[in-house]
């Protein structure tokens, strides 16, 4: 198993520091949830917690999973004690994961970065949790981002398109609200600036019962 897929490598990437992210929800979900009506919401990789945050700041009762116990604690500790009590915060390691008997008005999942052959089958279960009119949100770096300056892993196969997810479910039961690359601006360890993509997939489940 490559060790950057590994509980102990995300341990101590979220031990060696106070925080590694900013502490701000993810623009892709803020653009695409703010407008849903609050409801359950599985966040799958959720790191130190800011989408999770953001969720229950505003209504959403969230299950918050991520491989990494530093990560889980990190977020709750940093939750707002006003809206704590709608997130439980859940260790699951993503690679073989397979979805329960709960459903969700929205699944999220930002920047999962697995080889196909475990992507895949992982899409596929985070789209299974979604009940009907529900929606799935997953969010990645694009391929193009390899060819600029921000330091990307030049391995092709970690990377994805919406298109590509969308190819993977089955149309008579999703109906694609999003499907694109989408710019935004991202600043170098030089301090300079430029642009970079966000694959970007919102599906809603359709109600065929």
């Amino acid at each position: 198993m490559d060790e950057r897929f590994t509980e102990p490598f995300w341990d101590e990437r979220y031990g060696s520091a106070d925080r590694i992210w900013s502490g701000n929800p993810n623009p892709q979900l803020v653009r695409e949830a703010a407008d849903l009506a609050p409801g359950t919401a599985l966040e799958a990789g959720c790191g130190e917690g800011a989408d999770a945050h953001w969720l229950a700041a505003r209504g959403w009762r969230v299950v918050a999973s991520d491989i990494s116990r530093v990560a889980l604690q990190r977020g709750a500790a940093h939750a707002d004690p006003a809206v704590a009590d709608r997130i439980s915060w859940e260790r699951a390691d993503l690679i073989g994961w397979q979805a329960d008997d709960r459903r969700y008005d929205l699944v999220s999942a930002h920047y999962l970065h697995f080889p196909t052959a475990l992507r895949e089958p992982l899409f596929a279960q985070l789209a299974a949790a979604v009940r009907p009119t529900g929606s799935l949100l997953i969010v990645g770096h694009h391929p193009s981002d390899m060819a600029t300056a921000v330091p990307r892993p030049p391995e092709p196969d970690l990377y994805f398109t919406a298109e590509e997810v969308a190819a993977g479910l089955d149309p008579g039961c999703w109906e694609i609200v999003a499907a694109d690359a989408r710019p935004r601006r991202a600043t170098g360890h030089d301090g300079r600036e430029f642009t970079i993509a966000d694959a970007v997939l919102r599906a809603r489940r359709r109600d065929v019962t």
